[in-house]
C-alpha cells in the first residue's frame, strides 16, 4: 500500500475482528471484539482495509453484531468503510513498477468463500495478479467449492473439511501452477497442509505477498 501511495494507519488499540465468536454463537464476545474496533480505528481515513477474507467478512457484519445496541449506528457507518485490500488496490490502480520472473509463472488462484460468496470479491484479485508480466493466472476445476477450512469447521468436522481440503489440493495441482494465492488466513492454512501432505511442491501465497514479490508492495 505505501509503495502505491497509501499512507498507511496501524491503530494500536485494534484486536481480533470478533468473527469466529459471531460464527460460533458467542453474541457478547463478538460484542466486545465489535467495540473494541470500533473505538480503535479512526473515522477521518478513507477505507478500512483488511487482507483476511473471513475478518472482512466479520467486520461487514458489525451491524448485526450489534443490533439494538446503542453502537448499532456506529457501527452501520463503519461496515461501509471496510474493504478487502485486493478491492482497494484494483480500485486504485497499481502505481508501483511490477517486474516479472523473467520467465512465464503460472499462479492458480484459489477464492476463499468470505471473500467469493459473502463479499462478491472475484475479479479484483485475478486483475491484480494478471498485472505482473509474464503471469498466467490458472482457474481451478469446481472453482466454487469450498477448501474445508471454513472458520472452525475443520476443527467442527475434521473429516469431512479434510476431504474437501484433498479435492482442493487436487484441483490446484492439475493447474501445473508453481503458486497458488488466495486471500484468506484458513485457506492458506488448509492448502499447505494438504498440498503438503500430498507431496507437492507449489508454494501458497496469499495475492499481497505475490505483489510484494513482484514488487508492487
Amino acid at each position: 500500500l505505501a509503495n502505491n501511495g497509501v499512507e498507511v494507519v496501524l491503530p494500536r488499540g485494534q484486536g481480533c475482528c470478533g468473527g469466529l465468536s459471531w460464527h460460533t454463537g458467542d453474541l457478547a464476545a463478538a460484542q466486545g471484539f465489535a467495540r473494541r474496533n470500533l473505538a480503535a480505528f479512526p473515522a477521518d481515513v478513507d477505507a478500512i482495509l483488511t487482507n483476511a477474507a473471513g475478518c472482512g467478512s466479520a467486520m461487514h457484519e458489525y451491524h448485526l453484531v450489534l443490533r439494538g445496541t446503542p453502537d448499532e449506528a456506529r457501527a452501520e457507518a463503519f461496515r461501509h468503510r471496510v474493504m478487502d485490500v485486493s478491492v482497494f488496490l484494483a480500485r486504485l490502480g497499481l502505481r508501483a513498477p511490477l517486474r516479472g520472473a523473467g520467465r512465464p509463472r503460472k499462479i492458480a488462484y484459489h477464492d476463499a468463500c468470505h471473500l467469493a460468496n459473502a463479499q462478491n470479491v472475484r475479479s479484483q484479485p485475478r486483475e491484480l495478479l494478471r498485472a505482473i508480466p509474464g503471469v498466467e493466472v490458472c482457474e481451478l476445476a469446481d472453482a466454487h467449492l469450498c477448501c474445508g477450512s471454513a472458520g472452525t469447521y475443520n476443527i467442527d468436522q475434521p473429516e469431512i473439511a479434510a476431504s474437501l481440503g484433498r479435492q482442493k489440493a487436487a484441483a490446484v495441482m492439475a493447474t501445473g501452477a508453481e503458486v497458488v494465492a488466495t486471500g484468506n488466513i484458513g485457506c492458506l492454512t488448509q492448502l499447505q497442509a494438504q498440498l503438503r501432505r500430498a507431496g507437492s511442491p507449489i508454494e501458497v501465497r496469499h495475492t499481497m505477498q505475490v505483489l510484494r514479490d513482484a514488487g508492487a508492495g
